[in-house]
Parts: C-alpha cells; sequence; structure tokens
C-alpha cells in the first residue's frame, strides 16, 4: 500500500472516531444528572480520544478531540461551552499523554488523571469567567466524579483497544 493510501484510510477512520465521539457527546446531553453540579457529564465522549490515543498515537487524538469539541460546541452548544470544553479537553489530552509517555501508568490510570484533569482545566476557566477563586470548592466532588468516570472510560478503552487495534490493522492504517 502506497503512502498516499494509507494516509487516506487514516484519515477516515479518524473521521470515523470524531462522528463516533460526536454521537456519544449528543447521547450525553440526553443523559439526565442532577447531583448539584453544575455541567457534570459522564465523559463517555472522551472515550473515543483515549482509545485514539493509544490506536494511533496524540497527534491523530488530539485532532480528534479538538475537532469534536468545535462540532459539538457549534451544533449543540455555545461559545461559553466551547470554551469550558476546549480548557477540559486539552489539560486532560496533556495529561494522559504526559502518563502515557511514562510508560508507568496504564490506560486506565491515563483515563482517570485525565477525567480529573478536566474538571480542572474548566474549573480555571471558570475561575477566569467569574472572577472568583470561590469557584474552586467544586473541585473536590467533581474530582471524585472525574475520577469514576475517568476508571469507567479507561476500563471500556482497555476492554475495546484489542478490537478496534485488529480493525485498524485489517483496514491497513496501523
Amino acid at each position: 500500500m502506497n503512502r498516499s493510501d494509507f494516509l487516506s484510510k487514516k484519515i477516515s477512520a479518524c473521521g470515523l472516531l470524531v462522528a463516533l465521539a460526536m454521537i456519544f457527546s449528543y447521547i450525553e446531553t440526553l443523559i439526565p444528572i442532577n447531583a448539584g453540579l453544575p455541567g457534570m457529564k459522564l465523559g463517555i465522549a472522551n472515550l473515543v480520544v483515549v482509545a485514539a490515543l493509544y490506536l494511533f498515537g496524540p497527534p491523530e487524538a488530539l485532532l480528534i478531540s479538538l475537532v469534536r469539541i468545535l462540532l459539538v460546541g457549534f451544533l449543540f452548544g455555545s461559545g461559553m461551552s466551547i470554551l469550558y470544553s476546549l480548557a477540559g479537553g486539552l489539560v486532560s489530552f496533556l495529561a494522559m499523554v504526559l502518563l502515557k509517555r511514562t510508560q508507568k501508568f496504564s490506560i486506565v490510570g491515563a483515563s482517570l488523571f485525565g477525567g480529573a484533569m478536566h474538571n480542572v482545566g474548566q474549573l480555571l476557566v471558570a475561575a477566569a469567567v467569574v472572577e472568583n477563586a470561590k469557584i474552586f470548592y467544586y473541585l473536590p466532588p467533581l474530582l471524585c466524579v472525574g475520577c469514576v468516570t475517568g476508571i469507567l472510560v479507561g476500563l471500556l478503552a482497555l476492554r475495546i483497544l484489542p478490537t478496534g487495534q485488529k480493525i485498524m490493522r485489517n483496514a491497513g492504517t496501523l
């Protein structure tokens, strides 16, 4: 297979993963979570980002994450939702990449830390927007939820990764 075919297949695979992440994001908006914390979500769209990070690597996973955040924000959100999602997504992504590079953490550990750091990124933006650091009182419960959902996302990613690798190998994208 020549380089052009390989790149075409990789772009197609990334496009499919963006679409899947968008579907997960939309499904997540349909799941009502009323835990008294504003903006709390399960983070199921991050499953695609975690899987892409371990299937393809940081550049592709970052692209998938950014495209998903922007498209979902423009379709179903607002400028502020895009800002919060970008902050959380980028901080989470950087944390996961750093842990993955150390090779001392499993995919579950990286996802756990990513889930927690997503909340940190969003709270940093929220504190800047409202110009009040007291918003960090939300951090402990958000960290708990982020860790739990990060573990669940990591376990799902661990479970689907072998199948994803097999599919990508057969498609010629790995």
